[in-house]
């Protein structure tokens, strides 16, 4: 049995919104909200292409790819709120039933 879905989640088939702690900046626009799109293998395989063998980047890649977004926006990021695109993202891939 999964865990609840916390509140500043949203997942559909087509990806996750994540509820920021605070707004941030986000392509030069001040947003409260972040979308991933569900990954494709293709987008798997270039962020593993670019990031060689650094996780937090390969991560950085994936993310910034998956929100349209620069990667030096993410870094911005607050911690707390890194944390739930990282807990949104895991969410979107899981199997239904975890």
């Amino acid at each position: 049995m999964s865990k609840p879905l916390p509140n500043y989640l949203l997942i559909t088939d087509d990806g996750v919104t994540v509820t920021l702690s605070k707004p941030s900046e986000l392509n030069g626009i001040k947003v409260d909200r972040i979308t991933l799109r569900a990954p494709t293998v293709r987008d798997i395989r270039s962020a593993q292409a670019t990031g060689g063998t650094d996780d937090e980047q390969r991560e950085l890649n994936l993310f910034a790819s998956l929100a349209e977004v620069g990667i030096k926006d993410l870094e911005g990021f607050a911690l707390k709120d890194y944390s739930r695109l990282q807990a949104g993202y895991f969410r979107l891939v899981s199997e239904d039933d975890v």
